[in-house]
């Protein structure tokens, strides 16, 4: 059966192929449009299989929110290259397993894969074998996460990061006030900016406190000369009465003036500090019990967390306004009349926690030689 050159633009549109691959489907099939098709199909998995153990570290990462039926998502798709994360094709797939997962529901990413991609017949998994068949990558449904209510959404550097924060609006016809509007997305890029780990204080377990204490507790007594002065002064003496450090080290320190005794690190040596940070240790039961330290270790504590809390960091958009994240979303509710609350939030990275790819131009070029 013959065929035309509209024949093999008709089965790239169908199919998404290239127009060298569409033209060897024909002519392999004796220029059978549906054989073609099954063709390319089957060239799309074989595709795939020997490209899957290839790294797929790129890609984007992609919040998609639907505000007629209040559902968001946020999917990662990894390919092997940035480049293919720029490719029109690489995003409409990107976009459609969004939609997918907010119209199937899926339970995970295996289930995913088996529901029908959005518009079309064919699963996920098959629209993707096609799409490496097409683009020549590996690539991966890697993740994704849902959120229902009224979401706000912030993509960084193009889906490097990909952010979704949900919010409870006591007049919900508000959320379309673009000062709300406004509000969503900056506190968006704040997640985006500023990756905190929790929404407040309150969400972080007891263990993790203790964690966090305890670690907090031993960077102290590890690095002694941030220890109050009378406990510093205490562990000192202890290193010289009992003739801990060195002759050098105790005579380099007497020699020293008031002033100089401030920055006494830059004079004794190494040896002599970790001796000291040494005794700061074993005295751990006793220092913990003194109250100027359990202060000192409670403010590092505080700073800790209103690092990792979102609500508790300072708003990074100063020029807008001063205080931490949580005040400037109450101001904002303020002005609109209405009581606010961010509930949650999701953040990914791109390529978090995955092997990267490493190329070696000149190795590459030598090996094909």
């Amino acid at each position: 059966m013959a065929f035309t050159a509209a024949d093999v633009k008709a089965l790239r549109e169908k199919t998404g192929c290239g127009m060298m691959e569409c033209k060897k489907a024909l002519v392999e099939t004796d220029g059978d449009m549906d054989k073609a098709m099954d063709y390319l199909r089957e060239r799309g998995l074989a595709a795939a299989q020997k490209k899957a153990s290839r790294i797929a570290a790129e890609g984007v990462v992609l919040p998609y929110y639907d505000a007629q039926t209040k559902k968001g998502v946020v999917v990662e798709v990894n390919s092997e290259t940035d480049f293919v994360a720029k490719n029109e094709k690489f995003m409409h797939f990107v976009e459609g397993v969004a939609k997918t997962v907010l119209a199937t529901d899926p339970a995970d990413v295996e289930a995913l894969k088996e529901a029908k991609f959005d518009g079309t017949d064919r699963t996920v998994t098959e629209t993707l074998n096609d799409l490496v068949l097409s683009i020549g990558e590996n690539m991966k449904v890697r993740r994704f996460a849902r959120m229902e209510g009224i979401v706000a959404t912030y993509i960084h550097a193009g889906g490097a990061v990909g952010v979704m924060v949900g919010f409870d609006v006591a007049d919900e016809a508000k959320a379309a006030d673009p000062a709300f509007v406004a509000m969503g997305k900056n506190v968006a890029m704040q997640i985006a900016a500023m990756s905190p780990e929790y929404l407040c204080k309150s969400e972080i377990q007891q263990a993790e406190l203790d964690k966090m204490e305890s670690i907090t507790v031993d960077s102290a007594l590890n690095k002694p000369d941030s220890l109050p002065m009378p406990i510093l002064t205490g562990l000192i003496n202890e290193a010289i009465d009992g003739k801990k450090w060195t002759d050098e080290d105790i005579a380099i320190y007497q020699g020293l003036d008031n002033k100089q005794r401030k920055n006494f690190t830059n004079f004794i040596s190494k040896e002599a500090y970790e001796i000291l940070a040494g005794i700061a240790v074993s005295h751990k039961d006793e220092i913990g019990a003194n109250k100027i330290f359990a202060g000192l270790v409670q403010g590092r504590l505080a700073k800790q967390i209103k690092e990792v809390c979102l609500l508790e960091q300072e708003f990074v958009r100063s020029d807008l306004f001063q205080g931490s994240v949580g005040e400037y979303i109450a101001s904002v509710a303020k002005e609109l009349g209405t009581e606010v609350k961010a509930t949650r939030f999701i953040r990914m990275m791109k390529g978090e926690g995955l092997e990267k790819r490493s190329d070696n131009f000149a190795e590459e070029v030598a090996s094909m030689m």
